[in-house]
This record gives C-alpha cells, sequence and structure tokens, in this order.
C-alpha cells in the first residue's frame, strides 16, 4: 500500500528532516506514528500526500510511484486517501450533511449518489440526527465525527489522521481512535499520528517511531514477540456505555458508475431535484464553485492511466 524505499527529504534551508527512511505499510495495516516535535512526521504523512517530494528515494503508493508524479496526477492519488486533521478544517456556514457532501460534489460525483452516500456516512459516525446542525453548533468530538465522515463518504482505501485527538476532550479521545480501529476492521488502512501515549498503549497496533528524521523503532518487526499492552479500565468505561459506534460497516459498494450516470441522466430529464428530504438546500458559494471549477480542470486532463484505476 505504502512504501518508502531509502527516502531523504531535505528543505531548502538545509534542514534534513528525513534521512534514509525505509518502511512499509501494507493494506489493511493501523499504524500509529509517533514521536516528539520536529523529529519529522508532519514530513512523513506530506510526503505520501504528495504535499511535498522527497530529495532522494522512492515512494510508493498503491502501486503508483508519487516520487516525481506530475501534478496533474496527484488529484487522482489523492482520491485513494481520506484526510481528518487535528483543526477539523469544517466549512462553518455548511450544514455537517453539506460539509460531507462537499468532498463528493468536488470529485464531480453525481447527485443521486451523494444523496444516497452522505446519510449512510453519517450514520457510521453517530451523526445521522445532526445532519442539518452547523460545525459552531457541536462540540469538539462531533466536529471531529463530521471530519471522520468526510474522510470516509469517497470510499478511500486509506485514512491519514494527522493528530486527530489533539483539540478533543481526553474521554473523547478513545472513542475516535475506536472509530478508527472500526474502520481499520473492515479493510481501510490507517495511518494516525499522535502524541497520546495513552492510546498507543490502549490500542494494540502497529507502532512506528520517528526520531531526528529516522525510524528508531518499528513494532513490526517484532510482531511474534511484541505483547499486548494492558487496557485501561479508564478507557473502557468511557465508551462502553456509548453504543453509537459498536458496529460500522464502510464497506457498502457504490452502484456501478455507468448505472449511476444513467440514473442521474434519468433524474435530470424528469426535473431532479436534489433537495435532502425536502429540508436540504445546497448552497451556492465560492468554496463550491471554485472546486468545481478546479474538478473539472482535472478532468480534462489528459491522462494515461486506465479508466477503471482512475474510479
Amino acid at each position: 500500500m505504502i512504501e518508502f524505499r531509502n527516502v531523504t527529504k531535505v528543505y531548502n534551508n538545509g534542514t534534513e528532516a528525513l534521512h534514509r527512511i525505509n518502511m512499509k505499510v501494507d493494506k489493511g495495516d493501523f499504524v500509529f506514528i509517533v514521536g516528539s516535535s520536529g523529529a519529522g512526521k508532519s514530513t512523513f504523512l506530506k510526503l505520501i500526500t504528495c504535499e511535498e517530494r522527497p530529495s532522494t528515494g522512492q515512494i510508493i503508493v498503491d502501486g503508483v510511484d508519487v516520487s516525481r508524479l506530475r501534478k496533474g496526477k496527484i488529484p487522482y492519488v489523492r482520491r485513494k486517501m481520506g484526510m481528518v486533521f487535528q483543526d477539523f478544517r469544517l466549512i462553518d456556514h455548511m450544514t455537517v450533511y453539506d460539509n460531507v457532501a462537499f468532498a463528493m460534489r468536488v470529485v464531480g460525483a453525481p447527485p443521486k449518489a451523494i444523496k444516497k452516500r452522505v446519510p449512510y456516512i453519517l450514520s457510521l459516525v453517530g451523526l445521522q440526527h445532526k445532519a442539518k446542525h452547523y460545525p459552531t453548533e457541536l462540540s469538539g468530538g462531533e466536529r471531529q465525527r463530521v471530519g471522520l465522515a468526510r474522510a470516509l463518504v469517497n470510499n478511500p482505501s486509506m485514512i491519514i489522521a494527522d493528530e486527530p485527538t489533539g483539540n478533543i476532550d481526553p474521554a473523547l479521545s478513545f472513542e475516535i481512535v475506536d472509530l478508527l480501529s472500526e474502520i481499520n476492521r473492515r479493510g481501510t488502512t490507517v495511518l494516525m499520528v499522535t502524541h497520546e501515549h495513552s492510546l498507543v498503549k490502549h490500542f494494540h497496533k502497529r507502532i512506528i517511531q520517528i526520531h531526528s528524521g529516522e525510524i528508531v523503532a518499528d513494532t513490526a518487526a517484532m510482531q511474534d514477540s511484541y505483547a499486548p499492552p494492558e487496557r485501561y479500565t479508564e478507557a473502557e468505561r468511557e465508551t462502553a456505555a456509548d453504543d453509537d459506534y459498536a458496529e460500522y460497516d464502510n464497506s457498502e459498494p457504490y452502484e456501478s458508475e455507468e448505472a449511476e450516470y444513467e440514473d442521474y441522466e434519468a433524474d435530470e430529464a424528469e426535473g431532479y431535484d436534489e433537495e435532502y428530504d425536502g429540508e436540504y438546500t445546497d448552497p451556492y458559494n465560492e468554496e463550491y464553485e471554485a472546486s468545481v471549477e478546479e474538478s473539472e480542470e482535472i478532468s480534462q486532463e489528459p491522462q494515461d492511466w486506465d479508466d477503471e484505476e482512475v474510479r
């Protein structure tokens, strides 16, 4: 799924953020990435998402060498990723429903697919009853659930979470990682950067420790001898009473793309209205307009990838 081959990253000011990193994450892994501030964790994630390029070495993401990938190809690689941020990055003047739907609109999903998929994903994170609320009306934990729903809505093959529990109550941190664990159990690869050692100890997952730009520990190398850590009764008590996230299933398949577009064309002919059960209003705003224009430019970019791979 993700492979670093002798990767070094040196910034223009001479700072060597990563030094000769060799690492492989298989499909379906759950990996905690830990390390002190300045260790290189953020650079590590930015190389995976193509925000930065390695100075030397190769990075393979889902079979594609992204080390020297043309800019026009990067959006297609990113469509395989769902991003969860520490500061949520929600659009305050959009409802919960629209924040999640927005991620589908920018990749050109048809309205009928959006109307079907978004309520389903909101139900996965226990927020179906908050669909018409705005981010400012939610708690920190609920806003992070919206961020997670937005990351999941395009059915990515991997979730990349950058300190997702940094701005929420510690008691809710376990809830967010429980959600990520359930998503991972369904087959989605998860990479999570965190400073919270209690989470790392509580959840028996692979741990990669980065120090001064180098991987100094990787529990994948000692799986046979690595014993599960003691589980904290406090976390058990915090999560035991909440069954909102007891069973999550992100495996609902999309209809075939051809069928979706045939349905969409039929709806267009009948004057289909994209209202959400008569209560959802589709906002027309500058962010949406700019994103649609960008997605149209991307879709016109000549590509040498096969259609199925792009999808």
